[in-house]
């Protein structure tokens, strides 16, 4: 009889344990240990840089702007169906320079320019001098107008983000997929990307402050981040599948086996 209760007890606590929650839910765990040198460490800045299959958008001005005219391409519109009415629509839309495979852009009166590799503010630059040659103190103004990243998994809102300034960390565009789920893996953030055409892939543990010094913490163009879900939803996700009727056996099994111990514990007693 000892035995048979101490059998019951073990199965009960096995059944506990089992739908416990997962301990890995807080975010940066020990930062107010950290040393001011492991600080020091995470203060990393980055710098977005232009890439193949960027569309740019590059406008130049003057205090006449009549002279930076052949600079600035006008923008042309396009007529767009909306409604089921079939209500047409004309929209404008802004004039852009793809880069190429090789990196190059061609522009206005300049040519062809190897822009890949270089910052907005390099590309500016750049620019700026070249068209010093035709208009004095012109001023150059470029942005990535395609600049997104994908967030998957275990998020509120998964799906592609633009991006509108110059760069974008991890946890901001979690932020904006609105924060991961109860059921997401906090500790192994897989992070895909593009260097030099080929892809890669790096890992962040949000539950561990040293993500800020990880060179995954700042998303680049078109950067993939997936959210695994953690091991107590996969097991759900086993158990209502195939192993839902070995569950509902066991489920049986014990059901039955305290019946049965009801019953020896009442012929006992009488």
């Amino acid at each position: 009889m000892i035995k048979l209760k101490m059998f019951m007890a073990g199965l009960a606590l096995l059944l506990l344990a089992s739908c416990g929650t997962p301990k890995n839910v807080l975010y940066f765990q020990g930062m107010d240990k950290l040393s001011d040198a492991q600080l020091a460490k995470m203060n990393q800045t980055y710098t977005s840089r232009i890439c193949p299959d960027d569309l740019l958008a590059i406008t130049v001005t003057a205090w006449d702007p009549t002279v930076v005219t052949p600079f600035n391409p006008p923008a042309w519109s396009y007529t767009a169906v909306q409604g089921d009415a079939g209500t047409a629509a004309t929209a404008p839309q802004l004039h852009t320079y793809p880069v190429d495979n090789e990196g190059y852009i061609v522009f206005p009166v300049i040519g062809r320019i190897h822009v890949a590799g270089l910052s907005q503010q390099g590309l500016e630059e750049d620019l700026r001098q070249k068209i010093a040659h035709y208009v004095k103190d012109a001023l150059v103004n470029v942005q990535i107008v395609n600049y997104k990243v994908t967030v998957l998994g275990e998020v509120s809102r998964p799906g592609v983000q633009t991006v509108r300034n110059e760069r974008l960390t991890v946890l901001e565009a979690i932020g904006q997929a609105g924060d991961l789920t109860i059921n997401a893996n906090r500790t192994d953030i897989l992070v895909i990307r593009e260097e030099n055409g080929k892809k890669e892939h790096g890992y962040i543990n949000l539950t561990d402050p040293k993500l800020f010094a990880s060179p995954y913490y700042y998303l680049r163009q078109n950067d993939v981040v997936y959210v695994s879900p953690n091991k107590a939803k996969q097991k759900n996700a086993r158990y209502s599948s195939g192993e839902s009727f070995t569950l509902s056996i066991i489920t049986a099994i014990i059901s039955g086996l305290s019946t049965v111990t009801a019953i020896i514990l009442a012929i006992a007693k009488s």
